[in-house]
């Protein structure tokens, strides 16, 4: 399939013209911005009209499909390949992701909720929390909108039980909150919570030991 935009005649820039545009390819979260670029892309090539309003022009219509086929996957290619027209195949389009991004806007809500009302239990540890936390970022990624490192720092802070006051508070004291990341926080909390944990155990050794020393 040769570049639209070495076509010549009606319908795209003249032979030798020094334009050469990259097309975006078409994913399963880009559709919005996708679909602005490829309107500017299809009105370069002067093409647009086939899709909207819908001209009936072979030689554009031609065009515009072969832009259409590059910037899509292939195995949309072999659902909309069959469509006669390049309006055809953007309304295809068109109508399939934007019921994808229905979907997924309501994950996304879903996952925000969730992410706004964790806490970490009083007998959770750390990692547990830090691996529940990272999990609905990752989710929240996938979905084609991820969480700001700030926020997600900022969130783990303000939502660990009372026990991690004092040192909760230490970290906001030493640390640019606007520019730490959440690995460094975890892993001094972590460190903390280790410390903690040893004391606790040798406090229960030791009374242990003197509840034995004792004379019946």
């Amino acid at each position: 399939m040769g570049e639209p935009g070495n076509r010549t005649g009606t319908g795209g820039p003249k032979e030798g013209s020094p334009l050469s545009l990259n097309v975006p390819m078409l994913n399963a979260t880009n559709y919005t911005v996708w679909a602005i670029r490829m309107r500017v892309i299809l009105n370069v090539y002067q093409v647009w009209d086939v899709v909207d309003p819908g001209a009936s022009d072979p030689k554009k219509n031609n065009i515009a499909t072969a832009v259409l086929f590059q910037a899509i996957p292939e195995d949309l290619i072999l659902q909309v390949g069959t469509m006669g027209t390049a309006k055809e195949i953007w309304d295809a389009i068109k109508t399939r992701h934007l019921g994808a991004d229905r979907v997924r806007e309501a994950r996304l809500q879903t996952l925000i909720a969730e992410f706004d009302n964790m806490k970490m239990k009083e007998t959770g540890t750390i990692d547990e929390y830090a691996s529940q936390l990272s999990g609905i970022a990752s989710k929240s990624s996938s979905l084609g909108d991820p969480f700001d490192e700030k926020k997600l720092v900022k969130k783990f802070l303000t939502s660990l039980p009372r026990r991690f006051i004092h040192i909760v508070a230490s970290i906001e004291q030493i640390l640019d909150l606007k520019t730490v990341g959440l690995e460094d926080v975890v892993g001094r909390l972590k460190a903390y919570e280790e410390r903690i944990r040893d004391e606790e155990t040798n406090h229960d050794q030791e009374k242990l030991m003197f509840t034995k020393s004792r004379p019946f």
